[in-house]
């Protein structure tokens, strides 16, 4: 019996990186999951290896910027698998860089659809489905730019994901008492696609690398396990935490 035996669950960002990695344990752990992205041959890519391994899985496309996406999602795992118990709202972008006095209002306005209002979206749908099963878990990928640490260039990336942490504490608060856990992730920096395009130098690697206590960066499966917990029943009186796994960046002066 794996830790997400019996439950379903939605994983948005699920082409690549952290939510691909995620998909895959939640589903060697016994959930069926439903994967959204916007590529949608990445996403078949992904349900036929989790299919192959043994594990349950459907895939839809789409963009978090939609709230008809965000239903659609809720939808197709109550008609496939009948339920929702969790979902992880990972989907993000790095948005527009550069020096904030020149980022446009549309790269701004792009950041704050995908990061944050995405999330809402998500979430807002997801919930009111888990109400009907008794509770469930959601999960929100935040980071730690913009908590406990700072880069300059990235203040749409830094705002829009902080107000995941706002996010993450107001709906744990309306909704604890009727059974739905609501928590973040902070992670550190992460060998994903969107790591390598922010720092695409050996220089800007070993930079970021040395930023954290452990003086390297993860590997996505790590993050993963780290949403397995916040996902199962072992986290069952944890809700509201913007949780870092961060490898140490926040607490590193060396």
């Amino acid at each position: 019996m794996g830790r997400l035996s019996g439950k379903v669950a939605v994983v948005t960002g699920a082409s690549s990186g952290i939510g691909h990695a995620t998909a895959k344990l939640f589903a060697a752990e016994g959930a069926k999951v439903v994967v959204g992205a916007r590529r949608q041959g990445e996403l078949n890519d992904l349900v036929d290896e989790i299919q192959r391994a043994g594990g349950e899985a459907t895939a839809l496309a789409g963009d978090v910027r939609s709230e008809d996406y965000a239903k659609a999602l809720v939808e197709l795992a109550v008609q496939r698998f009948g339920r929702l118990d969790i979902a992880f709202n990972n989907a993000g972008t790095l948005g527009e860089g550069g020096a904030s006095t020149e980022v446009s209002e549309a790269g701004w306005n792009d950041a704050i659809a995908i990061n944050l209002t995405g999330s809402f979206l998500g979430a807002k749908h997801q919930i009111a489905q888990m109400l009907k099963n008794g509770g469930g878990s959601v999960i929100f990928t935040s980071t730690f730019v913009g908590h406990t640490f700072a880069f300059p260039g990235v203040a749409a990336y830094a705002a829009s994901k902080s107000g995941l942490i706002g996010l993450t504490q107001a709906l744990a608060a309306e909704f604890g008492p009727k059974g739905v856990r609501v928590n973040a992730i902070l992670p550190g920096a992460v060998d994903t696609a969107m790591y390598r395009s922010m720092n695409n130098t050996p220089e800007s690697q070993a930079f970021v690398t040395n930023l954290h206590a452990l003086k390297r960066v993860a590997k996505p499966e790590e993050l993963a396990r780290s949403v397995l917990y916040l996902a199962s029943d072992d986290a069952a009186f944890v809700t509201g935490t913007a949780s870092l796994v961060d490898g140490g960046a926040s607490i590193t002066r060396t």
